[in-house]
């Protein structure tokens, strides 16, 4: 009886630490599945993130005269209603079609802002995936404490 709980516990504790050290869709884990699109299983690295940047450090670069894109995915609405001086508008619904176009340099700095950061967020991501490699995610104009104009 006693052998049988021991076994027992140690089957157990080995299903624990498997369900534990293995998580669906760990970014650690390689698929060893080869697939139709990938026939040798060969790792692709997946695109480099956008980064975060606060208000204060954008504007301390903003400043030094560094080759800057300042980029508002806000409606033109919103944009004529207030935005950051020198901002370019491209409207997140215009994004994908119209990123390359605008900024065809895909090495160039982007400050990446909206309202309130949802749409940065995702304007970086598309931004990043479209092969921008330096992008920065400002969030929102609601965050920014520094002058703003309007198109009025």
């Amino acid at each position: 009886m006693r052998n049988s709980i021991t076994v027992l516990l140690i089957i157990l504790l080995g299903i624990i630490i498997t369900a534990c050290s293995i998580q669906k869709g760990d970014p650690d884990m390689i698929n060893t599945t080869p697939e139709l699109s990938n026939p040798h299983n060969e790792i692709t690295p997946s695109p480099a993130a956008s980064t975060l940047i606060t208000a204060d450090e954008a504007k301390k670069r903003l400043d030094s005269g560094e080759s800057i894109i300042l980029l508002d995915v806000r409606t033109e609405e919103e944009y004529r209603e207030k935005h950051i001086p020198a901002s370019l508008l491209l409207p997140l619904s215009d994004l994908e079609d119209k990123a390359e176009s605008e900024i065809p340099d895909k090495d160039a700095t982007l400050f990446v802002y909206c309202r309130s950061g949802n749409r940065s967020a995702t304007a970086s991501k598309i931004l990043v995936n479209l092969g921008y490699t330096k992008v920065y995610d400002l969030g929102g104009i609601i965050d920014w404490p520094y002058d703003t104009e309007s198109a009025q």
